[in-house]
């Protein structure tokens, strides 16, 4: 008896679509749908994003032109009005930390002859010589009969061991102002220059300027 023929197998290929059919290597690939590129897994961007991102380059803008205080507060603004972007937030932060720091430095600098003597005191005490010579050099600009300044710049000059510009400053000083001889007689910073005979002779020499009627009051603080 013969054997019933078994029906062939459908094919594998039936049934499924063209576009599940893995791409053999060296096919070319069918051309991208046309529309916006969207990366996978990428969320959409916010209506608030270009808002926000306008706000940062404004910041930005504002950094450049030195306006620390309108950066900054320009960058808070960011921060605080678009919680959502955190995206943008890191570099907000970056730039808003320079601007911190600058107005920081601007609100603690000296502003007026009094303060700048001040902080050039402290600068002295400190070893800081070059701070102290861009505070005192900016009093004499603003008032260069000043004589605290000079005989401050004459200190600052001899613990730097620079004689000649101590010397020249102290001597400037004094004309301007006599009591400065008395005050560099027991200037224990002067000691370096005790053996100089040009500085004795300074001080030995008699003034032919009578003081001035006005006289910062001394700021030197002890060491």
């Amino acid at each position: 008896m013969a054997k019933q023929r078994q029906p062939a197998k459908p094919s594998k290929s039936i049934g499924r679509s063209t576009a599940a059919q893995p791409r053999r290597v060296g096919e070319a690939a069918s051309p991208a749908p046309s529309g916006p590129l969207v990366t996978p897994g990428a969320p959409a961007r916010r209506a608030t994003y270009v808002e926000a991102v306008a706000l940062y380059e404004r910041g930005l803008e504002a950094l450049q032109r030195h306006e620390y205080e309108s950066a900054q507060h320009t960058f808070e603004s960011v921060l605080r009005l678009y919680s959502e972007e955190k995206e943008l937030h890191e570099r907000v932060r970056l730039y808003l930390s320079i601007c911190q720091r600058q107005t920081a430095t601007r609100a603690a600098a000296p502003r007026t002859i009094e303060e700048r003597l001040y902080a050039a005191t402290l600068a002295i005490n400190g070893g800081n010589y070059e701070l102290a010579f861009q505070h005192l050099r900016l009093v004499r600009d603003e008032d260069p009969d000043n004589d605290h300044a000079l005989y401050m710049l004459a200190v600052a000059h001899a613990l730097r061991g620079e004689h000649a510009e101590a010397i020249a400053h102290l001597e400037r000083a004094i004309a301007l102002n006599p009591e400065n001889r008395a005050l560099a007689r027991a200037e224990a910073d002067f000691e370096p220059l005790h053996d100089d005979d040009t500085f004795r002779a300074v001080l030995d020499a008699s003034s032919s300027h009578a003081p001035l009627a006005r006289r910062p009051l001394r700021t030197k603080s002890a060491r």
